[in-house]
């Protein structure tokens, strides 16, 4: 069985699977990372509004939670995303 037969299994979109995989591949153990969406886009090559797209439906379908981060001036920082599987 691989590591991630579940997401290969799931009816996620093509691209929900691919930041899915980049969001997986930056985990720390707690299976949390930060990169920002600009990051992801650029990495993977795809539109910042196709990221924001491919989060919206892995949040829908309950395989990442997101919090907001803040910076110590109070700005806004990137997400927090945690895996959290099927």
């Amino acid at each position: 069985m691989g590591r991630f037969d579940y997401l290969y299994a799931s009816d996620l979109s093509h691209r929900a699977r691919s930041v899915y995989l980049y969001l997986a591949d930056r985990a720390n153990k707690q299976n949390q990372c930060w990169p920002s969406i600009a990051t992801i886009a650029k990495e993977l090559g795809l539109s910042q509004s196709t990221v924001r797209r491919a989060l919206h439906e892995l949040r829908q379908a309950d395989y990442i939670q997101s919090e907001q981060r803040f910076r110590p001036n109070g700005g806004k920082s990137s997400l927090l995303y945690t895996l959290t599987g099927k």
